[in-house]
């Protein structure tokens, strides 16, 4: 496609544009994914950068994000679409003062339809028509089984077939980018559809070039602590683990607070950007929080 990278290397100095820092076998997975047309499958740790990674791409093919954020009870009427029925009652008693019997054609077209994200990626971004639709399908494993089973059936053939309405197919298929923070195990079936991706916690020196892009207001000095500290919370036992969205919001608050050196005053005011359970920040006495600043110095 016009504007798509044509190549690995391309695709990390692309992705890197859009201030997203992918190793190599995340940009080769994606790069393939734009090349293969079938959907990638991202999973990982909360807050690694799985719906980031989306957004990039959408950048990259020059469009509009599409997003679908998933939930216990999610439906078509929620995903795909529905009619709109004031509209169209509306028209009816527009077309009966007027004197005309309107038909079922007049009252299904496609000014009534209500197009949800899963609609939507199957057809041209009104802003630039060329571009290859981007759909993210976010965390996955919050739907029911029955989704999964509709959306392996949409993302098949990309085409959907609508009752009074008639068949709606992708003139190009769009890059489907799903997500998963594995609260239960999705389909093999749906899996087996997609090319698969694990995101792991990045190296330092790559969550350091992420903190750097996307809160430069926090100072080199600052933002290198900062991550050499997360590094070492990820060491101990937490319940959950900081992730690199976590690292990325505690150096804007100690921005915020102008904090521009780690001491063991600001570490503990603002824990709570970074630790969400209560038995991990009891965790963090004086002497563990004394080792973590001292490995971060």
């Amino acid at each position: 496609m016009p504007g798509e990278p044509d190549s690995i290397d391309d695709t990390l100095a692309r992705l890197r544009e859009h201030r997203y820092f992918a190793n190599r076998e995340l940009a080769t997975a994606l790069f393939l994914a734009l090349k293969m047309q079938r959907p990638l499958f991202l999973e990982g740790e909360p807050g690694v950068g799985k719906t980031e990674l989306a957004k990039a791409a959408a950048g990259l093919c020059g469009t509009t994000l599409l997003r679908l954020q998933c939930y216990e009870g999610l439906d078509t009427a929620s995903a795909l679409y529905e009619w709109d029925y004031p509209r169209q009652i509306m028209a009816l008693r527009l077309a009966e003062a007027s004197g005309e019997t309107p038909s079922n054609d007049s009252l299904y077209r496609g000014e009534f339809l209500l197009k949800r994200p899963l609609l939507q990626a199957l057809l041209p971004d009104p802003e630039n028509p060329d571009a290859r639709r981007v759909l993210l399908i976010d965390e996955i494993d919050r739907a029911d089984e029955p989704f999964e089973a509709f959306l392996l059936e949409l993302l098949s053939d990309f085409q959907v077939s609508i009752p009074e309405y008639g068949t709606v197919r992708a003139a190009q298929p769009p890059l489907v980018v799903m997500t998963s923070n594995r609260t239960r195990e999705v389909h093999d079936a749906l899996k087996r559809r997609c090319l698969y991706q694990w995101i792991g916690y990045p190296e330092r020196d790559v969550e350091l070039a992420i903190v750097a892009a996307r809160a430069p207001e926090a100072g080199q000095t600052l933002q290198t602590r900062a991550v050499a500290f997360v590094h070492e919370l990820r060491t101990m036992d937490l319940f959950k683990a900081p992730g690199v969205a976590e690292t990325i919001d505690w150096c804007r608050a100690l921005a915020a607070l102008s904090v521009s050196e780690l001491d063991p005053q600001s570490v503990q005011d603002t824990l709570g950007v970074l630790l969400k359970y209560q038995d991990d920040l009891a965790r963090m006495d004086a002497d563990t929080l004394a080792r973590c600043l001292s490995a971060s110095a």
